[in-house]
């Protein structure tokens, strides 16, 4: 609207202009000179407000472009990984049992998904639980697992899924005679905190968490566990 108030003033000034006859007095041909200049600078300014609209469209379009730049660099690391290559550790509780995380924020920068491999060995046991931000996915690898979802129950076999939308209950037990072994995988981080909090690396001393301890980790895990609800002093 500055730009259409600015050139309707500029044709004022033309127009205005147009009215000197060649009659006029010196003292007109003085003023007609005046109003030249008066147009020669209103056209300077003109070009002075375009120089200004054209660079304010020109930088924003080069910042979004560096800040693209800078946000492609922080992008997640691509993976090749075999069978037992990623981050194994060690839970503290007895038996013991291990588990890889592969991929998550601190394993490759992934920032939108979680995944790991765990095995299950006989007898063994997923505690009855639900996670308080992510679904999961558990894919059957290998063996026979007795599952406990929601409303429902039974077994699942190697290449049977399940999937545990959040909030939702969930207990996985190892029902077979052999070693299971499952793949996990989360929508959001969060429960490899949990993980990493009741675990330890290859080598560290495995040491068991006080009741506090395991509270302070399912939190930290986003994460409920059901005998520690129903059973605050276990």
């Amino acid at each position: 609207m500055a730009w259409v108030r600015f050139v309707r003033m500029y044709g004022e000034l033309d127009s205005s202009g147009d009215e000197f006859s060649e009659s006029d007095t010196i003292r007109s041909r003085h003023a007609r000179k005046g109003v030249a200049v008066n147009s020669n600078f209103a056209r300077a300014m003109f070009a002075t407000m375009a120089v200004t609209f054209v660079a304010a469209c020109v930088f924003p379009t080069r910042s979004a472009q560096s800040t693209s730049t800078t946000t492609s660099q922080a992008a997640p690391k691509p993976l090749l990984l075999e069978k037992n290559e990623g981050e194994r550790r060690i839970w503290r509780e007895p038996p013991p049992a291990d588990f890889i995380l592969k991929v998550s924020p601190k394993n490759n920068g992934s920032q939108h998904l979680v995944m790991g491999t765990e095995d299950i060995k006989p007898g063994d046991e997923f505690p009855t639980h639900q996670h308080l931000g992510q679904d999961e996915i558990l894919y059957i690898e290998k063996g026979t697992v007795h599952v406990h979802l929601g409303e429902q129950e039974r077994d699942l076999h190697a290449g049977g899924t399940i999937f545990i939308p959040a909030h939702t209950w969930v207990g996985v037990k190892n029902a077979g005679a052999e070693t299971v072994s499952v793949v996990f995988v989360f929508s959001a981080p969060g429960f490899e905190n949990y993980m990493r909090c009741d675990s330890v690396l290859p080598g560290e001393k495995v040491t068991p968490l006080s009741l506090e301890g395991e509270k302070a980790c399912a939190h930290e895990g986003h994460v409920i566990y059901k005998d520690l609800e129903e059973n605050p002093k276990k």
